[in-house]
């Protein structure tokens, strides 16, 4: 067996040098083509092949520059920059007429979105397409086929090609996320060898932590098409809504031993908002996609594995935006060849099926071209018809911050937003001109904003491929009505800023900071990095007809190293770049604790550090990273776990360890760590590494398991019996013990939060050691089986405990999920600035 192994090896081995050396642009390109000569080739300007080696995002962009300048088919525009600092080109690629005409067109395209679209002739239209590569920058196959269907478009003639670009206009992404393609590509061709090897445990299909899928911050950028946090996401829903594409496509890779996917995915996990329209057109252009497979003999499916509900991939996004979305995966080869279950998979032959798939993409396009056109004017149509009249408001007068960044993501959706015309209240919320707003349900954007704001717990199927809510006012943790009127509604916004408080006026005493603004964090953070003193309020107390809640940050004027007028001025710049309202105190007489009482704590300046590396979850990790570096332009160290060893932990006073894949850190970093918290530190652990935290005795805590028995369960169903117990993302309700400092600057005794495990923690018998706790009824939003729903009642997502002369902090859920769950990033803050006073 050993020998035909060997053999097998060595054969794959020979296979896969034979064709990366014998590659040409003749195994991609269509059969009986002309070019013009004219047009430079992708190895004339890269170097080399497509599919010789791995594509890296300099050169890519270089020849979709070169493409642009020697073609008059192809227009080329940077719309943005990525946290590194490279481009967000878009390719505008159509016929040398219709871009000189490219705004008329545009016009006439959007009017099919507004009202009267009725009365278009849609009969010359072009169809657009939106056509997007490797938002997991370690798929790479995308990007690399990305430029060669660049050079298809603009070198190709005939008379097909000229009628196709006359009748389409094509959005070409080359790299939706380019520091991730960058990051893989020196990966890849740093570790690729002269002879190709395929063995698949070679160190080239095997990248280091945290791979290139990712961008920057570790984001799965494929998750934030509605939330819209990144800039890479953001400049490529603005392209989307500036045109509102027929077909957007997203071009993936999954596991080495799969063949190639195409939409559909499984019926009964699409999203209800969905029309039953959507999902046929879908599977009419999946016909092309597989006769155009079929002809090269590649093997692929459909309708399996992958769904349509969640919003916020790219290739449903467009599902609620009149559009059609097409996920495309194909088996990936991870660098430059791999032995599979199916045979020798080479990086050349993903290349060609990427390719191939978006030439069939192009081809439906043309054939069903006033299909997508009326499916789409017809959508929005249907859309204006279901809208319900009235509102829904949002805001929170003391966290206007919060309120100001959900209608920033509404706005960058196209969605109409009002200010509030004044102050109202309604069904017990509060809602003050300045930190609230109104948004119009009969509107364009209807479907859109109903699926962000909806809350659902029943579904079709129990299983989904992502998470199952994500209630946008839920998640920035506002006041909310979902049934508001119009009467509320003052000037519609075109122009939306950031809230300005009042500044600060001059005081001789002490200023008062309120913690419950989402920004209060950078704002404290400034001040004790300039070394200033400041004190956290144990209780609440009122002054000057106002109360100041728990975790109110009083500044004294006194024993400063600033003088007076100096800290005033600080202080107002502060107040100014945070948004964070600074009050000027004249006495220290409060109804309540005076300003000089105990109770009162001064705060220290918080070196933090994160532990990544390893089998730490880079998404968690970024998530953490970009909030601090981000959000609250807060330093936050990095430390690698194969690092620990070496490290002195001494300089840190909080050290964050996020959730992991694997078994947690080892047994030595363990010692070290609990000798550094007995020493003085605080220990923060998310998700799954809590259970890491008990099994190295940092804490003891109980929990609820379920002991499912399957009845009447198939063998064949048995893996659908245990996924439905998993929780993918729901939303659920806690009760706040406002007291404890964990949740000091939260205004309501509930707030949501999201949960993606399914660790139950025991509360404790001590109820003032449970200042956040599951009610009894908490689903929010978001599929949970009934066992686990029965299980999560009542316990506690939150565990502190000290330890010697540090502490113990334990999170079971998420709060700082995809960067825009802002509604609980305050209690990380809490746990940080305020562990020790817990």
């Amino acid at each position: 067996m050993r020998y035909i192994f060997s053999f097998l090896l060595l054969f794959s081995f020979t296979c896969a040098q034979a064709q990366q050396e014998d590659i040409t642009l003749d195994y991609y390109l269509p059969e009986n083509i002309t070019l013009n000569p004219d047009i430079p080739t992708p190895q004339e300007v890269v170097g080399f092949v497509p599919g010789e080696w791995h594509v890296s995002h300099d050169r890519l962009l270089m020849y979709m520059h070169k493409l642009a300048d020697a073609s008059p088919r192809v227009q080329i525009e940077n719309r943005g920059f990525t946290y590194e600092g490279r481009p967000l080109v878009l390719l505008t690629i159509s016929s040398e007429e219709n871009l000189a005409n490219l705004g008329e067109i545009r016009k006439q395209h959007i009017s099919l979105v507004e009202k009267n679209s009725e009365n278009l002739n849609i009969d010359e239209m072009p169809v657009v397409l939106n056509q997007g590569f490797s938002i997991h920058g370690n798929e790479a196959s995308g990007s690399n086929a990305a430029l060669l269907y660049a050079y298809y478009l603009a070198a190709a003639e005939g008379d097909k090609i000229e009628e196709t670009l006359k009748n389409s206009i094509i959005l070409l992404d080359p790299a939706f996320n380019p520091d991730g393609l960058q990051r893989f590509a020196y990966w890849a061709n740093t570790n690729k060898s002269k002879n190709i090897n395929p063995d698949p445990q070679d160190r080239e299909y095997n990248e280091v932590w945290p791979g290139g899928r990712t961008n920057h911050y570790w984001f799965d950028m494929n998750r934030d098409w509605l939330p819209v946090q990144l800039p890479e996401s953001q400049a490529r829903i603005e392209t989307f809504h500036n045109w509102y594409p027929n077909i957007l496509t997203d071009h993936h890779e999954m596991g080495s031993n799969s063949t190639f996917f195409f939409q559909p995915g499984i019926p009964s996990r699409t999203h209800p908002l969905t029309p039953q329209l959507n999902q046929d057109l879908t599977k009419e252009i999946g016909t092309y996609h597989a006769e155009a497979l079929d002809e090269i003999g590649s093997l692929y499916y459909t309708e399996e594995n992958y769904d349509d509900f969640y919003y916020g991939k790219g290739s449903t996004f467009p599902d609620i935006n009149g559009s059609v979305g097409i996920l495309f995966e194909q088996g990936s080869s991870r660098g430059h060849a791999q032995e599979t279950e199916n045979g020798l998979l080479t990086f050349p032959f993903t290349i060609r099926n990427q390719f191939t798939a978006a030439l069939s993409t192009l081809e439906a396009a043309q054939q069903m071209r006033k299909d997508l056109l009326n499916y789409q004017r017809k959508f929005f149509k249907d859309s204006r018809k279901t809208a319900s009249t009235g509102a829904y408001a949002f805001g929170s007068s003391k966290d206007p911050v919060s309120a100001y960044k959900l209608a920033e993501i509404l706005k960058r959706h196209k969605i109409e937003v009002h200010e509030v015309e004044k102050d109202f209240t309604q069904d017990g919320e509060n809602f003050k001109k300045g930190s609230a707003y109104i948004v119009p349900k009969d509107q364009r954007q209807h479907k859109l904003l109903k699926a962000m704001f909806e809350r659902r717990t029943e579904f079709r199927d129990s299983l989904f491929y992502d998470i199952s809510a994500w209630t946008f006012p839920l998640a920035f943790n506002l006041d909310f009505l979902e049934d508001s009127s119009m009467k509320n509604a003052g000037e519609k916004i075109d122009d939306l800023k950031m809230p300005v408080p009042e500044p600060p006026t001059e005081s001789d005493y002490a200023y008062l900071l309120n913690w419950n603004n989402y920004m209060a964090p950078n704002a404290l953070n400034q001040i004790l990095e300039k070394g200033l003193r400041a004190k956290v309020a144990m209780e609440d107390f009122r002054i000057n007809g106002t109360t100041y809640g728990h975790g109110t940050i009083m500044i004294p004027v006194q024993n400063q190293k600033l003088e007076n007028s100096e800290l005033f001025e600080f202080l107002k710049q502060v107040s100014r770049d945070s948004g964070v309202e600074i009050s000027a105190i004249e006495t220290g007489m409060t109804l309540g604790i005076n300003l000089g009482s105990n109770q009162f704590r001064g705060l220290k300046p918080q070196k933090v550090a994160l532990i990544v590396g390893g089998s730490i979850t880079p998404y968690d990790a970024g998530e953490i990273w970009h909030l601090f570096d981000q959000r609250y332009n807060m330093k936050i160290t990095k430390l690698d776990v194969s690092d620990l060893s070496g490290t002195d932990l001494s300089k840190y006073t909080d050290i964050i360890l996020p959730s992991s894949w694997g078994s947690g850190i080892d047994k030595e970093h363990a010692s070290k760590l609990k000798k550094w918290t007995k020493d003085g530190g605080t220990l923060i652990a998310y998700r799954n590494a809590v259970n890491w935290m008990k099994k190295n005795n940092f804490i003891e805590f109980e929990t609820k398991k379920n002991e499912l028995t399957a009845k009447d369960i198939s063998f064949g169903d048995r893996g659908d019996f245990k996924g439905a117990q998993g929780i993918g993302g729901a939303i659920f309700e806690v009760k706040l013990d406002r007291t404890h400092p964990i949740a000091f600057g939260y205004d309501d005794d509930k707030i949501a939060m999201f949960r993606n495990t399914t660790i139950f923690m025991e509360a404790d018998e001590q109820s003032y050691n449970n200042p956040i706790q599951y009610t009894e009824n908490p689903l929010l939003s978001g599929y949970i089986s009934k066992q686990n729903l029965d299980s999560i009642a009542s316990t506690v997502p939150f565990k502190h405990k000290s330890l010697g002369k540090g502490e113990v902090m334990l999170f079971t859920d998420n709060t700082n999920f995809r960067a825009f769950w802002y509604g609980t990033n305050k209690l990380l803050m809490n746990a940080i600035f305020f562990g020790e006073e817990m």
